[in-house]
């Protein structure tokens, strides 16, 4: 196996790939792992409803923050890009739009693809909160919302916030 990238080598390279021309324009999300290599992963249009919805009803509900689609954050398992986050405006005020964060937003969601496995899933958890979020939300693709803190998972959300997603259309 070979050694994993420095953070500095990882953000040297994520710069690379936001400048790579095959990889513009892409139908696929793009994140880089700790060995600064490139994962692609496609997503549904019921994916990309979701991440739709999700963001309005954090504009909506908490409007003291932003909503970020396809943010990337530095983590201890490379550069991962949450479907949606939502940052306070003490954390824009603090990270502005750099790229990529080096902390992670409040709340980080994942909407979760077929092709994802339960300890990658639970990896990029661990990750978001080891990087400072304060909840991880997994959205599965019927709708069904879970949170996690850094106490394991929640029964609800800590944030003053209440989403219930649309089932998928037939």
């Amino acid at each position: 196996m070979g050694n994993l990238a420095t953070p500095e080598a990882l953000i040297v390279r994520w710069n690379e790939a936001l400048r790579d021309p095959s990889l513009q324009d892409l139908p696929y999300k793009v994140e880089i792992n700790a060995w600064g290599k490139v994962e692609m992963s496609p997503a549904s249009n019921r994916h990309g409803r979701l991440q739709a919805d999700l963001a309005a009803e954090f504009k909506r509900q908490l409007p003291n923050g932003i909503v970020i689609a396809e943010c990337s954050i530095l983590t201890r398992i490379g550069i991962r890009v949450p479907d949606v986050v939502w940052a306070s405006a003490d954390f824009m005020q603090a990270f502005g739009e750099i790229t990529p964060y080096v902390r992670a937003p409040e709340i980080c969601v994942e909407i979760i693809l077929p092709s994802n496995v339960q300890a990658e899933i639970d990896e990029k958890i661990a990750a978001y909160l080891g990087t400072g979020a304060r909840e991880v939300w997994l959205v599965s693709e019927e709708g069904n919302l879970r949170y996690f803190g850094s106490a394991g998972e929640l029964s609800k959300s800590d944030f003053a916030i209440s989403i219930t997603l649309p089932p998928p259309m037939k």
